[in-house]
């Protein structure tokens, strides 16, 4: 744990990590997306106000590795740093990664891993929001590692290979509509995790 503050507030450690293979499409094949821009932005921006000490973005091609390592540049140390020193600072933290194990290797810490995902994934241990809010906090408890997915979503197996699922963001009834931006449930997720409350 990491005392942020003079005021001796307790911030526990996170990562966070967006994966873009294996993931499944529309059709329900495996696949790797594409990074999108918007995605690089808002969650770092999130991930900063919730005390996030790093955010990965996972991906198995060199070359999409590149497109962020350029967007990155651009921000951290180019014009956009002058222009906008607010989303340098957002920035600061945002890693790239060839895989989900080269993340956590550099991390370098002893850390489990929770998954999320839009339903329930059966084989895994399911984490509520109050039961990982109160996990993370525990005297000597180990920093964690929280894993999206993008398109249709992680594949099961990958999931099944992580220590936990998050409990899904459950929608408004009657209809429950489950189709969140990946942005979208990264902030809620981290409110509801890192969250003061």
């Amino acid at each position: 744990m990491v005392d942020s503050s003079s005021a001796s507030v307790v911030v526990p450690r996170l990562a966070i990590g967006l994966v873009h293979y294996p993931i499944i499409d529309r059709q329900k094949d495996v696949v790797a997306t594409n990074v999108t821009n918007f995605d690089i932005h808002d969650i770092a921006r999130a991930a900063t106000v919730y005390g996030v000490e790093r955010y990965y973005v996972i991906h198995p091609q060199k070359e999409q590795l590149m497109f962020v390592d350029r967007i990155l540049d651009h921000w951290r140390v180019g014009e956009g740093s002058k222009f906008n020193p607010y989303r340098k600072t957002a920035l600061s933290n945002v890693l790239t990664a060839p895989s989900l194990e080269a993340a956590k290797a550099d991390w370098g810490v002893d850390c489990f891993t929770v998954a999320t995902h839009a339903r329930p994934v059966p084989g895994t241990q399911q984490f509520s929001f109050p039961e990982l809010h109160q996990t993370i906090r525990k005297p000597g408890a180990k920093p964690c590692f929280l894993i999206f997915g993008t398109g249709f979503g992680l594949t099961e197996e990958f999931m099944q290979s992580c220590d936990g699922v998050l409990e899904s963001i459950k929608g408004a009834p009657p209809q429950d509509y489950r189709h969140l931006s990946v942005r979208s449930a990264v902030s809620i997720c981290l409110d509801r995790v890192m969250g003061p409350w």
